[in-house]
């Protein structure tokens, strides 16, 4: 034997390989069988999904309980994670993902610190994390494992809510996920869930049986007719590879972190397109509804619009795009639910996306028709002023650039959310703005409620009243007083749409870095 023979370690490379292969094996056969027979992919399937081809590098991959004869490992249960980096388009990005076939994936039986370990490496690294997660949260098998039981404690979430005010951070809900898993479905920028697939809550149906004595299936419990439905969970996807598909799409208009400009792409569609649909998108009766995304289509790069969160607050349409090749956040209120007005659950998906705009430099574009906050008793005793109120703050505390195209009204304190005091902002008004701090027909009522009462024919007096304050509501005497500054033909709303995008690429520059915008809140 030569001398290079003896000190060659290939004997200990060959036993890597051979350990890895016992990790690549999952919860074994069986195990993996049973998952599959569910309609579910396992986590290395998964990341499949995930990657750019050939560009998963696995860390921990001999992280678990090996068996041992003499000095070579004969078994190994892997860790019930797999951790690691992938590229998606070309960028790193870290990723964790729960295997349910080892202990169906439970929080309190991971090895070592294998999932903060993800998390450290992202922030670290300056990369987006993406959770991929199928899997539960305590389990009593522990206790009897380690011979006691133990105090619970979140000390781990405090790097997950760290992460956030740096780098981008998605969840995808790939299966049932219960306790700490369930959390972490939220302290994030994105997450979606798969129909007839994914379930989220707190604790699942046993405990929930023990804790108020009814039986409830888990679908009833936390499917997507629940979670979505809610806001819980942003998007719903129709199978693995349309989630998985999503996670990469949302990243895709985001930068790796908040040091670094959103990704721009070499723009395929007209900068100066001018729809010939815009002209007539607004109904002159301003009693009809009309399709909010169809100007959308008209006005961003042709089939850029990322729609988030459809299901919920659907008053105000919120999404991601592109403007001639750059990312920008978009939000546009829907006539067809509640009249577009903001309610609490549009409120909330609102301040979702100006954080999100804010903490990641991305522009703010509004196509508005705000007739309000929504009124009503149901709505007060939600909490509507409150929720109004951290609306107003939440946007005058942002910087991103932030441009409105007034579709349509624009009332009350909600209505006044389309400007911003401060930072780069620009409007422009279609020729169909109307708006004041409330509506003329409410509002005559208030104000001129003694002279319909006291009237021969009130309500003649009261039309008489409402028509003479209509007369004086076209935006024109507006612009007369400079109270707007630009009335535009809508055919022109892209091409100045673009002009201001190519003015906040200066001003974004020099906002580059944390702490630019109000912390995020799940």
């Amino acid at each position: 034997m030569s001398r290079e023979s003896r000190e060659s370690w290939e004997k200990e490379v060959d036993e890597l390989g051979h350990q890895v292969e016992f990790a690549k094996q999952m919860g074994g056969t069986d195990s993996v069988a049973f998952h599959h027979s569910r309609g579910r992919l396992t986590v290395r399937e998964r990341v499949a999904l995930l990657e750019d081809p050939g560009t998963f590098h696995e860390v921990g991959a001999l992280a678990g309980a090996a068996v041992w004869d003499d000095d070579r490992v004969v078994g190994l249960t892997p860790a019930n994670s797999v951790t690691g980096t992938v590229r998606i388009d070309g960028r790193k990005v870290a990723f964790s993902g729960g295997d349910f076939t080892i202990r169906g994936g439970a929080a309190d039986a991971a090895v070592g610190n294998k999932g903060s370990f993800a998390e450290r490496f992202a922030l670290e690294a300056r990369i987006p994390y993406v959770r991929l997660l199928d899997a539960t949260g305590g389990s009593v098998k522990t206790f009897e494992k380690i011979g006691r039981t133990y105090l619970p404690g979140n000390a781990g979430t405090n790097l997950s809510a760290e992460l956030m005010q740096y780098v981008p951070v998605v969840s995808a809900v790939l299966g049932s996920v219960a306790g700490l898993p369930a959390v972490q479905a939220c302290l994030c920028h994105f997450n979606v869930m798969v129909r007839n697939t994914s379930q989220v809550f707190v604790a699942g149906p046993k405990v929930v049986e023990q804790a108020t004595g009814r039986s409830i299936a888990k679908e009833d419990l936390g499917d997507e007719r629940i979670q979505v439905k809610n806001g819980v969970i942003m998007n719903l996807a129709e199978d693995e590879a349309d989630a998985i598909g999503q996670v990469r799409r949302f990243l895709g208009y985001l930068p790796a972190n908040v040091w670094e400009a959103p990704p721009s792409v070499q723009p395929d569609d007209d900068p100066q397109r001018r729809e010939e649909s815009l002209i007539s998108a607004v109904p002159r009766n301003r009693r009809r509804i009309y399709e909010p995304r169809h100007v959308l289509e008209a006005v961003l790069d042709a089939g850029s619009f990322f729609e988030i969160g459809p299901y919920y607050g659907r008053a105000r349409v919120t999404g991601l795009a592109r403007v001639n090749g750059h990312p920008v956040g978009v939000m546009a209120n829907h006539p067809k639910f509640n009249g577009g007005s903001m309610d609490i659950a549009a409120g909330e998906k609102t301040i979702r996306l100006i954080e999100l705009c804010d903490t990641f430099h991305l522009p703010l574009v509004y196509f508005a028709d705000e007739p309000g906050f929504s009124v009503g008793r149901a709505q007060e005793e939600l909490g509507i002023v409150r929720a109004g109120a951290r609306i107003v703050t939440t946007l005058a505390q942002s910087k991103t650039p932030y441009v409105c195209f007034v579709l349509r009204q624009l009332y009350g304190v909600a209505g006044g959310l389309h400007q911003r005091g401060t930072g780069l902002y620009r409007r422009y008004c279609w020729p169909s703005t109307h708006g004041g701090s409330m509506h003329i027909e409410g509002g005559a009522a208030i104000a001129y409620k003694r002279d319909i009462e006291n009237a021969p024919d009130p309500e003649a007096k009261r039309q008489e009243i409402e028509a003479r304050l209509q007369a004086i509501s076209s935006p024109f005497r507006n612009a007369h007083a400079f109270g707007i500054e630009e009335i535009i033909d809508p055919r022109d709303t892209r091409p100045l749409l673009v002009d201001f995008i190519k003015d906040a690429q200066r001003v974004i520059a020099t906002q580059l870095g944390p702490g630019h915008g109000p912390s995020y809140r799940p």
